[in-house]
């Protein structure tokens, strides 16, 4: 049995990217992890190609391609030709279906490991959201309060500054 691989949860968050709204993990990248050629992983998907339907992997598009090697920082020749195939969360569970290796299982529990924590992560940060809105609710109404109490309050200042006549003090003699 092949030695147990470690690999450090950064690599593998580092190789897990936001596309068309889903988390995915690139075919190059996976293939990386799990010891093999990028090749033998997409053929070894094309065999067993009714194991991912779109929902599972998906091909990019020549726009996010070119999008994703422009994060890179990659040149347009040389390297990949074609855009690359991606793999949503069950679509890597799947391809420990079909790859067998020690390396492979191994890689395939800790990416899953990996995925489950930063689920959790954001539920988490989703819990602290609601918690952030809902002072930042009250924070507003209570603004909108002072901002009345300070109205009311100048229109007290302004209408005691107005010049009132006043009534003077003392004997009146009697206008006849």
């Amino acid at each position: 049995m092949e030695k147990a691989v470690k690999i450090a949860d950064e690599a593998v968050i580092n190789k897990i990217y936001v596309i068309r709204a889903l988390k995915v993990m690139i075919d190059s990248d996976l293939a990386e992890l799990y010891g093999v050629e990028t090749r033998y992983l997409n053929k070894a998907v094309s065999r067993n190609i009714k194991r991912f339907p779109e929902d599972f992997m998906f091909q990019l598009t020549n726009e996010e391609f070119k999008n994703l090697m422009f994060q890179f920082g990659t040149s347009s020749w040389g390297g990949t030709r074609k855009a690359p195939y991606v793999f949503t969360e069950i679509g890597v569970s799947m391809l420990s279906g079909i790859l067998n290796s020690d390396r492979a299982i191994a890689v395939n529990i800790q990416i899953m490991r990996v995925f489950h924590r930063m689920r959790a992560m954001l539920i988490d940060n989703t819990d602290l959201r609601l918690e952030i809105e809902k002072i930042k609710g009250k924070l507003e109404g209570q603004d909108k309060s002072l901002e009345i109490i300070f109205r009311y309050l100048d229109e007290l200042i302004e209408s005691k500054h107005e010049n009132v006549p006043r009534k003077g003090i003392g004997y009146k003699p009697n206008e006849f």
